[in-house]
């Protein structure tokens, strides 16, 4: 069983370098947030599941149902949050950026 925790812990941590990877790569801050969350919240999932199939017993898998839960709940929640946030101050999209709804919607709002 530890070498099948070890194999799902590994590709949580491939998810997780991703991630980083993402967030140095991509051109602004909403892309860097979908990047770095999405991945970071599946490498957190796969590399504690991985710990909790590799050390298996009944106390270490209620703690890590509960960490999992708590990343599943917190992480898309905070990055919308902050993405909101960014768009509020005005922080710009980049160039590319094809729609813009959260915008259209204001702008409708105000008329």
């Amino acid at each position: 069983m530890q070498i099948a925790g070890a194999i799902v812990s590994f590709f949580g941590a491939i998810f997780l370098f991703l991630g980083a990877l993402g967030v140095l790569r991509m051109p602004d801050l909403y892309n860097r947030m979908q990047a770095g969350t999405k991945a970071t919240t599946l490498g957190s999932i796969l590399f504690m599941l991985g710990l909790g199939i590799g050390y298996y017993n009944q106390i270490c898998i209620c703690k890590i149902i509960l960490l999992l839960l708590f990343v599943i709940f917190t992480n898309p929640i905070s990055s919308h949050a902050l993405a909101r946030a960014g768009h509020y101050i005005g922080i710009r999209l980049t160039k590319k950026t094809v729609l813009d709804t959260l915008h259209d919607a204001e702008q409708e709002a105000e008329l």
